[in-house]
This record gives structure tokens, C-alpha cells and sequence, in this order.
């Protein structure tokens, strides 16, 4: 099972294989046909709320991690997409926050390995 994560702003390359754009909202200024996006996933995005409270404030990344991991305990139809999807062949989660260490791909990624 092979999953990476992509900002949704990197130009899409053949090695994605499966693009699952892993946001709530659809990332400002991007074309559809540039997104190349396989499947938009929203219902894996964080809350509305948690996403608010949040607002990509690295002092909350923390808090922000154990909320959405139990989140995301809540959702495992949309996980087993995910999963389903990547043992057929690569998958990539895309996301559109600009900060690369600090966002819910990041989290997902990893809750996703853990399992």
C-alpha cells in the first residue's frame, strides 16, 4: 500500500497514480483540469469546526492531531475508500494549505499507516 500526500499546487505527475483531494473546501484559484483529482474525498476533511478553531496555527497542531484522529475513528467508510484504493496502486492525498507540515493530509497520512 503505497500513499504519499501533494500539495494541490505541485504540478501533478504520472507517480501519483490515484489523486484523492483529502480538503473540505476545493483549493482557491486551481482548475479542475489542473488539479487532475481522481476523487474529492470531503467527508475525510476535518470538521468545519475543527478547521476554524485550528486555523493553521502551529501552536494548536497538537490539539488539533488528537481531534482530528478521533475524527477520523468516526469515519472508517471513507478511510476504507482510501485503503481500497491504494491496494490497487499508488495513491496520492492532495491538499491546498500552504503550510506543508501543519495540515490534515499530514495527519491522515500518518493515522492511515498506523492502522
Amino acid at each position: 500500500m503505497r500513499i504519499s500526500i501533494k500539495r494541490a499546487y505541485v504540478t501533478p505527475a504520472p507517480e501519483d497514480g490515484f489523486r484523492i483531494l483529502v480538503d473540505r473546501l476545493w483549493p482557491r484559484g486551481l482548475s479542475k483540469e489542473r488539479a487532475r483529482i481522481d476523487l474529492w474525498l470531503k467527508e475525510i476533511a476535518p470538521s468545519a469546526a475543527l478547521r476554524k478553531w485550528f486555523g493553521h496555527d502551529p501552536v494548536k497542531w497538537q490539539e488539533f492531531r488528537r481531534r482530528y484522529r478521533e475524527e477520523l475513528r468516526q469515519n472508517p467508510e471513507c478511510l476504507a475508500t482510501i485503503k481500497k484504493q491504494a491496494r490497487n496502486a499508488p495513491v496520492t492525498l492532495v491538499y491546498g494549505a500552504k503550510d506543508e507540515q501543519h495540515n490534515d493530509a499530514v495527519v491522515l497520512l500518518d493515522f492511515l499507516k498506523r492502522q
